[in-house]
């Protein structure tokens, strides 16, 4: 198994990663000596796996002690989602500025993404996102037409789209959903449009199994041009992309050094499912070590039928921390959700976690009040999940309310009160 995480593959950039850390971050400086840590000696998997994990509440906890730049250097501020409590601050440089715009002319490539290429982003570029900023530092740098039309707005999209004919899309699935109701309600042919691609963020386009999750199937049901799934965050500064042939998402080498581990720390085996846990390579200004990251995927080895030799992943299964233990069944919410968006009549739901009197996990869904299927809903759900969860009638506004919090940049389909 550690066969796959040989770093002598790409020896001189991780140990040029972890060499910076322990000089430059009063964070890893610290982390280092108190574990005595002595970094030049690492020359195998089994010597770096001695570094200990570099854990969310640290980053929070000590945010400031992982920058690794005088201040006077810092070019831009960020902030994480904040999908599981407080949002982090994240720092860059000049340089990691340039790192993630290679970052993405990488991942754009690897779906097809060419100089004469258009590409409408359908993502912000403020609100402390990252992610909006590297799409568009990495088509500029890769030189393809960019149309940035920020996030919501079907009817803007669909303009922009009649005006400067793009042919890729990149956008939050869901999203693709509205711009294809706002075209049915207003007479628009959008399947003549020029899109033939969209690059899929911020959600699961996939099931492990490669195939299209209910969100995935309704998108391609509907509009029949080509999925790309992509997986990045904040804190990695990394995207995993899908390459043609749609059977994983690539890391890039030269910019990540990924694991998947077991709850024991330890790799697993292609087919199964662990914890991701990530060094970005080449970064300055915040430079992480062995990072978890929460999200729990499934391992597919290297070898692809595209040639490439990069670590494969699915997009995440689960976050660990939202992991339910309901009524001895183990589930995470993304599996709720996939039941949930297949079911054709339900337009709008949100899944809610809590502890019951004997502090063992329930889970509540609200639907809207004039939903008519009740029953048929309940069986769906108890088929898939084999387990029967709690329904409960809702007004819209109040689901609507707690699906698109003020403070979320994306929508919010669970809420966790454990």
């Amino acid at each position: 198994m550690t066969n796959f995480y040989d770093i002598n593959k790409n020896e001189e950039v991780l140990k040029k990663q972890l060499s910076y850390a322990a000089a430059n971050s009063p964070f890893y400086k610290k982390r280092f000596t108190d574990c005595k840590i002595d970094i030049e000696v690492i020359q195998s998997y089994e010597e770096y796996r001695k570094i200990p994990i570099t854990t969310k509440e640290d980053l929070q906890n000590y945010n400031q002690e992982f920058i690794a730049v005088r201040k006077d250097e810092i070019i831009d501020y960020v902030t994480t989602s904040g999908t599981l409590g407080n949002p982090v601050s994240f720092a860059l440089n000049d340089s990691d500025l340039d790192r993630l715009a290679e970052n993405e002319r990488q991942s754009f490539e690897m779906v097809g993404v060419r100089k004469s290429s258009v590409v409408q982003l359908t993502t912000t570029l403020d609100r402390r996102f990252m992610a909006g900023m590297a799409y568009f530092l990495g088509l500029r740098k890769l030189g393809a037409g960019i149309v940035r039309t920020g996030s919501g707005l079907p009817g803007l999209q669909w303009e922009s789209i009649e005006r400067f004919q793009p042919d890729i899309l990149v956008a939050v699935p869901s999203f693709l959903l509205k711009m294809i109701d706002f075209a049915r309600q207003n007479g628009i042919d959008y399947k003549s449009s020029s899109i033939k691609v969209a690059v899929c963020i911020g959600e699961p386009l996939r099931n492990p199994d490669f195939s299209l999750n209910s969100l995935g199937q309704k998108i391609k049901e509907l509009w029949d041009i080509e999925l790309f799934s992509t997986y990045a965050s904040t804190e990695m500064g990394t995207a995993f992309t899908e390459c043609e042939f749609h059977k994983g998402n690539h890391s890039l080498p030269d910019l990540i050094f990924p694991e998947v581990l077991d709850e024991n720390q330890n790799p697993v085996e292609p087919g199964e499912i662990g914890e991701l846990v990530v060094t970005p390579l080449q970064t300055q200004t915040m430079p992480l070590v062995r990072f978890a990251t929460g999200d729990m995927v499934k391992f597919y080895g290297e070898n692809c039928d595209c040639g490439r030799k990069s670590i494969r992943i699915s997009t995440p299964v689960g976050r660990k921390k939202q992991m339910i233990k309901l009524r001895g069944t183990t589930l995470y919410p993304q599996q709720i959700i996939n039941l949930l968006t297949a079911f054709q009549s339900l337009k709008i739901f949100v899944i809610e976690a809590s502890l019951n009197e004997n502090q063992t996990d329930e889970i509540l869904i609200r639907i809207p009040n004039d939903f008519a299927e009740t029953s048929k809903l309940q069986e769906h759900l108890q088929a898939g999940l084999k387990v029967k969860v709690s329904l409960e009638k809702t007004s819209v506004e109040k689901i609507e309310k707690m699906k698109f919090p003020q403070e979320s940049r994306k929508p919010k389909l669970f809420h966790d009160f454990r």
